[in-house]
């Protein structure tokens, strides 16, 4: 694990990323005391498993129908 200071970090930050981009952990602190931490933006972003609650969730056939009473409520704003 590498801790810099902001003021190191300021003139190694190529550096400081491209050791995150390897998987070390970098830590940027202000007056030794940690801040943030830099890791790569891969492991930010979580993949979307599709279908995941297939055969769970059912949907009506009749999902999009409304009794008028309902439908005059909204006066025009449901798509026809």
């Amino acid at each position: 694990m590498i801790t810099e200071n902001m003021y190191q970090a300021k003139t190694h930050l190529s550096k400081l990323v491209a050791k995150a981009l390897q998987g070390e952990e970098v830590i940027l602190a202000k007056a030794g005391k940690p801040l943030v931490k830099l890791v790569p933006v891969s492991q930010l972003v979580k993949p979307v498993k599709i279908g995941l609650l297939k055969g769970e969730i059912k949907i009506s056939d009749d999902f999009n129908e409304f009794a008028p009473e309902i439908e005059d409520m909204f006066d025009g704003y449901l798509p026809e």
